[in-house]
């Protein structure tokens, strides 16, 4: 399938700074709600957010 894109759909950005992701993320993507942790990065070349769920971490480690 490679690197290509996929728009799910669009949210504002809310006062409080969260981000609400749609409901398709759970159809198309192995998370959980309440449990599942993202990294976010800026690619500042096109001013865009990528959000990849964390890597399992051991017992010791803490996701922020």
């Amino acid at each position: 399938m490679g690197n290509e894109l996929v728009y799910l759909d669009t949210y504002i950005l809310q006062q409080d700074m969260r981000i609400r992701l749609p409901k398709t993320i759970l159809q198309n993507m192995n998370v959980e709600k309440g449990e599942t942790h993202f990294d976010i990065y800026l690619n500042r070349e096109d001013q865009s957010l990528i959000l990849k769920p964390t890597k399992k971490r051991s017992m010791n480690d803490t996701a922020i």
